[in-house]
């Protein structure tokens, strides 16, 4: 013999919502500062330079510029970015204009 009520739904509804993890910006992409790069769960990327590390282990760019994944050593990565004025353009040489004769 039960001696709850079955109320059913009204017991139910609790249910976290999703944490959307993994990288979200990745190598040569362009990110301005406070860009999320990497969400995770402890550090499996490692913050490198101009990023910034945040109590849940999201990396962070600090300053405008391109990310760059490198190795830390043989067994860790790490996550920096290069600011834009370290970045070199290339241009290529507009050709001259067609003389109309």
């Amino acid at each position: 013999m039960a001696h709850k009520k079955g109320v059913g739904s009204s017991r139910n509804g609790r249910d976290s919502n999703p944490q959307y993890r993994g990288i979200k910006k990745y190598g040569g992409e362009f990110v301005t500062a406070g860009n999320i790069i990497v969400r995770q769960c402890g550090t499996k990327w490692h913050p490198g330079r101009n990023v910034g590390l945040g109590t849940d282990y999201t990396i962070y760019s600090l300053v405008d510029g391109v990310v760059q994944f490198e190795h830390k050593n043989k067994k860790r990565q790490k996550v920096s970015v290069i600011p834009v004025e370290y970045i070199e353009i290339e241009v290529d040489e507009v050709p001259a204009e067609p003389a109309n004769a």
